[in-house]
């Protein structure tokens, strides 16, 4: 079970950091990562990060902006948010997978979403 908080309202340029919450299974097996649902689009990978937390990968929509973290002693992925734009506007989700490539296209797992708005 994947459960995502820290969504919320925020103005443009500003932060927020969104946490994920793994449980029920050994989480340090699994890639985690981030996917976000606009408006009438599709939904959209963000960003990834490994097992053991040493290999993260970004869309081009989001690097250099976003940052993704994991504590494995916690079972809980980050994902922080810096300079957010109108655009950014979503709903987050955590997503799961023991393959890197299905992670990042289908992913096995996904949490309940949160949202994020943000105001110009």
């Amino acid at each position: 079970q994947l459960q995502a908080s820290g969504g919320g309202s925020v103005q443009a340029g500003g932060s927020l950091r969104l946490s994920c919450a793994a449980s029920g299974r050994t989480f340090s097996n699994y890639h985690m990562g981030w996917f976000r649902q606009a408006p009438g689009k599709e939904r959209e990978f963000l960003a990834s990060i490994g097992w053991s937390g040493g290999s993260t990968y970004y869309s081009g929509s989001v690097k250099g902006r976003f940052t993704i973290s994991r504590d494995n002693a916690k079972n809980t992925v980050y994902l922080q948010m810096d300079s957010l734009k109108f655009e950014d506007t979503a709903v987050y989700y955590c997503v799961a997978d023991t393959r890197m490539l299905a992670l990042r296209t289908d992913p096995s797992y996904w949490g309940q979403g949160t949202l994020v708005t943000v105001s110009s």
